[in-house]
């Protein structure tokens, strides 16, 4: 039998309408041009055509990447793709832990699932054994006990009660601290009665070249603990350590993006401030030497930069320990902390008062509860603020809620909002590096001169990392050649730096097909009219620089002027033209 080097060559396809269970050997050209991860996911879920978002035609995809579940240091993550239903749009979401490289063990690429099973189920797959069991004793329940009860049959990727109640911001939770968080991806796997998915692997991810992949991988490693950003920032704070410097820059998120100043005390929420007050332990994910996490003496999960970002200032909210609390419920519930913080602070706008500590621990459950004002909240900003007659005061681009920068003063960034395909997201292109921490080089923040191109490597850079699929955190250490070294070495293809960003750019312009097909146009690649008309810090976007700019990015994407992808383009990508 041919060995199979770093793919394994079969996608596990379930069918819950019908209790179908089968295999299917993807072509060899699909994982070569699209990786595995966010590039798989993005093709399947485009070759499966329209759906609505909540129906059992929706597609699943949960795929793992080449490098998954060898040592190769961050790449213990695993992605899911689907149809949003709080955007519309293609979606893609990754996370940590151990489920990636469990499913990689058990001899698969990824699993695709379809319809929508009569009864609660979950997914339970061990190697060759795969089976639908019930899960009515799990219904109900949220995500820790959820993944108490299942732990010892496996790595869990499971939905708490969020996704049950088909919140609009549910998160699909693993092991359980980690989250495929943003754009609903939890209530689609609600709508499907679909619990949880158990997966446990005996096999092993095979290695072409294992002299070579030990010497790559001691590279990646020196040049990661020679990065300041990393040995100095993430790996003694935890993300943290961004409080103090978005607060210094002054685009940290204040009353829902409206002011300069914040109006309560931020340093208890300084990482510094943290770190003496909680000694926080460090946590890391599978084969990963950075181990950002942080949990508690008790070993109980603390909040990350974004949710500390969206639930303080952004609400008018100065305690620390609610948002440690809210973040736990966050996590329990399963549910994505920037959307649930930015749609609080909507809420806030709206009825012209803050959010207390106490109230927005409350306000969390209610969200994931789905009563009362909850219910509304948790559809998401832009369908509260329109149903309150005010659509200014929901912060989102494509329907996905702003992180925690503002954007007026990281204008590349801001960019990268506007023009990302899920909506506005900071990872799509991951500006935060060069424009925040001055990564791989320090580009001015304050214009958007030069940011076209800039936001369309970015973008095509973190497209082809989600498809390996690797932290994007390694990236302020290592860079493509890196990567594409140890690519080389696991499967025995020859990659260079130029075909990673190649592979990038044509998962960009099969998602961006997939959102033209739905609907969008260029009319969704703008940010929110406050960015463009209120000065905050004395700063504001220009619009006309803005529309320039998009023109311009658009022309070196090799689209028209609507920011449709050219004929030519598609064929020199080879995406299919139908």
């Amino acid at each position: 039998m041919k060995t199979v080097y770093g793919w394994k060559k079969k996608i596990l396809r379930i069918d819950l309408s019908r209790s179908q269970i089968d295999t299917v050997v993807p072509d060899e050209s699909i994982l070569r041009q699209y990786l595995g991860g966010r590039g798989l996911g993005a093709k399947i879920v485009y070759d499966a055509g329209h759906v609505d978002a909540l129906a059992p035609s929706n597609l699943l995809v949960f795929a793992a990447g080449p490098l998954t579940g060898t040592t190769t240091p961050a790449s213990g993550r695993v992605s899911v793709s689907t149809k949003s239903p709080l955007t519309g749009t293609i979606f893609d979401s990754n996370c940590g832990g151990t489920f990636g490289p469990e499913l990689k063990k058990a001899g698969y690429d990824a699993i695709s699932i379809t319809g929508k099973s009569p009864e609660p189920v979950f997914i339970e797959v061990e190697d060759e054994r795969v089976e639908l069991k019930s899960a009515s004793a799990l219904w109900g329940k949220n995500a820790k006990e959820t993944t108490r009860i299942l732990q010892d049959r496996g790595s869990v990727a499971c939905i708490g009660r969020a996704g049950e109640n088909g919140v609009l911001l549910a998160s699909i939770m693993s092991d359980p601290g980690h989250t495929f968080g943003r754009g609903g991806v939890g209530a689609v796997m609600g709508s499907k009665n679909l619990k949880a998915i158990v997966v446990k692997g005996t096999g092993s991810v095979e290695i072409f070249d294992q002299a070579e992949f030990l010497k790559q991988k001691q590279s990646i490693n020196r040049l990661l603990i020679a990065s300041p950003t990393i040995n100095k920032g993430l790996a003694v704070f935890g993300t943290p350590f961004l409080v103090k410097i978005t607060t210094w820059m002054r685009i940290l998120p204040v009353a829902n993006f409206r002011a300069g100043e914040a109006d309560i005390d931020l340093n208890p929420f300084y990482a510094k401030s943290i770190l003496e007050k909680k000694s926080p332990r460090r946590r890391a994910c599978y084969s990963c030497p950075i181990a950002c996490k942080r949990v508690d003496a008790a070993g109980k999960e603390l909040p990350e930069y974004e949710t500390i970002g969206m639930m303080s200032a952004n609400i008018h909210n100065a305690d620390y320990e609610a948002i440690v609390e809210a973040n736990r419920l966050c996590n329990d519930y399963g549910m994505d902390t920037i959307s649930v913080g930015a749609v609080l602070g909507c809420y806030a706008e709206v009825r012209n008062k803050g959010i207390s500590g106490t109230e927005l621990v409350t306000l969390t459950r209610m969200i994931g509860e789905r009563v009362g004002i909850g219910a509304e909240l948790g559809r998401g900003s832009r369908y509260y603020a329109a149903r309150k007659g005010h659509p200014e005061s929901a912060i989102q681009i494509k329907g996905l809620e702003l992180p925690a920068y503002d954007p007026r003063g990281v204008k590349g960034l801001g960019f990268s909002y506007a023009t990302a395909n899920r909506g506005g997201c900071h990872t799509r292109a991951y500006l935060v590096a060069p424009e925040i921490l001055r990564k791989p080089k320090a580009i001015d923040p304050y214009t958007l001169a030069g940011k076209a191109g800039h936001t369309k490597i970015f973008q095509d850079r973190f497209a082809a990392v989600d498809s390996l699929v690797v932290c994007i955190f390694a990236f302020f250490g290592v860079g493509e050649e890196e990567y594409a070294n140890i690519l080389t070495a696991v499967t025995g293809v020859p990659y260079t730096s130029e075909d990673l960003m190649l592979v990038g750019e044509r998962i960009w312009n099969i998602e961006r097909r997939y959102n033209l097909r739905e609907g969008f146009s260029k009319d969704d690649d703008i940010l929110p009219a406050r960015f463009l008309e209120e000065k905050v810090n004395g700063r504001v976007i220009d619009r006309e620089e803005f529309l320039r700019t998009r023109t311009e990015y658009y022309r070196m994407r090799g689209w028209d002027d609507n920011g449709v992808p050219t004929e030519r383009t598609l064929k020199r990508l080879g995406i299919e033209l139908f």
